[in-house]
């Protein structure tokens, strides 16, 4: 939709050939539904691909400031919470609704439940042929997602359309997404939140950390901390290596103050149990794992663990190693990562260097951001980009 406002603005006519029965229907779940369109803060480290300073030409022509203004005209109101942007409606079918007036506005032609089923070079144009209907142009632009949340209409179906042009693609692998653990307490402390600190290593090496609110499900780990480093577990998976969380679950003390804090509370004498003595400190719920982990008896007298069994028991709860098998799959997906290898498009237009007039934009190139916007963001901006320049190239 961005690209074909931008294309139509600049004086083509458009034709928007979708292949589910509504356009844009992944906005809808944008943000909990609320559609956080944009941050601002932007920078290299909030996006990743195999080369992330791909998107500076780009954001150079339609960064943050371009797009609070370009929805701003389309009387998206904008909503600031901690730098994240939403619309004041605080609902994402308002942006959808916006994108669809404009479309409108600009009388662009839009073919929604349309079977794809070639997308080929004819002579001077670019000939797509759906269902019974053939359409022709001069410029094509791909704006047709990655492989993540499928129902959503980003299945990956366009993916041999692309390649047929001569295109390759980096793995595409879910991100922003839950991952499986191994280990079986993970059934006991479903629906835990705990502030806590993520690290993932790859084979052994600490490849990135976040820390915020981690989710316990029944077979792994999720929330926002997870679903930033998920990318390069899901990475490291598809090559076959060997991957690992560490979690810190008092990510608020240091070593020291965390085992005198232990301590303190297994020494007072005061006839609790191993058990009660954690309590306040960590979930009900985790605290029998802690403890069972770590050799302790939960009913045991608090006063008579060893001391070499508290400090095993604090480094575990500074450093809990959990072993990542896989992760929750496409379909739990908000994003994937990888897709159309950024050394075959020209980062100051989005267009294809290995074939004149076709074009990119959005999650279907090898680009992917964290949460907070940053995917929304960049589906704006190379969507705008793309337009812009297929409209008078």
């Amino acid at each position: 939709m961005a690209a074909a406002i931008a294309a139509a603005r600049n004086g083509a006519s458009v034709t928007i050939l979708e292949h589910m029965d509504r356009i844009g229907k992944k906005i809808l779940s944008t943000g909990n539904g609320k559609c956080n369109y944009t941050n601002h803060r932007q920078g290299l480290r909030f996006y990743r691909g195999e080369n992330p300073a791909f998107v500076l030409p780009v954001f150079r022509q339609f960064g943050f400031e371009e797009t609070v203004a370009f929805f701003r005209e389309l009387g998206i109101y904008p909503k600031e919470r901690d730098g994240y942007f939403y619309p004041a409606s605080g609902q994402a079918a308002s942006v959808l609704d916006a994108l669809r007036m404009e479309l409108r506005r600009l009388r662009l032609q839009v073919v929604t439940g349309c079977n794809l089923t070639s997308v080929q070079k004819e002579g001077a144009f670019f000939k797509a042929v759906a269902g019974t209907k053939a359409y022709y142009a001069d410029c094509c632009i791909f704006a047709c997602g990655g492989m993540a949340f499928p129902k959503s209409g980003s299945d990956g179906s366009a993916f041999s359309f692309i390649r047929q042009f001569g295109h390759t693609f980096v793995q595409v692998v879910p991100a922003l997404v839950q991952l499986k653990a191994s280990q079986p307490f993970f059934k006991s402390i479903a629906g835990v939140r705990t502030d806590a600190s993520v690290k993932l290593y790859v084979e052994q090496k600490l490849v990135c950390e976040d820390r915020g609110e981690v989710q316990l499900t029944d077979c792994g780990i999720s929330g926002i901390p997870v679903f930033q480093v998920s990318r390069y577990a899901a990475k490291a998976l598809g090559r076959g290596e060997r991957v690992h969380a560490a979690l810190d679950f008092v990510p608020f003390l240091g070593n020291g103050d965390l085992f005198w804090e232990v301590k303190g509370r297994f020494m007072r004498g005061d006839g609790k149990t191993a058990e009660e003595a954690l309590v306040g400190l960590f979930s009900k719920k985790l605290i029998p794992v802690f403890l069972k982990q770590n050799g302790i008896i939960l009913k045991g007298d608090a006063a008579a663990v060893p001391e070499g069994k508290l400090r095993a028991l604090c480094g575990y709860l500074k450093e809990a190693w959990v072993d990542i098998i896989g992760t929750k799959g496409f379909e739990a997906a908000q994003v994937s990562a990888g897709g159309i290898d950024t050394r075959e498009i020209c980062a100051e237009t989005m267009e294809s260097v290995l074939e004149p007039g076709l074009y990119f934009a959005g999650e279907v190139v090898d680009v992917d951001g964290m949460c907070g916007g940053y995917n929304l963001q960049w589906a704006w901006s190379s969507g705008y980009v793309a337009g812009s320049h297929a409209a008078v190239g």
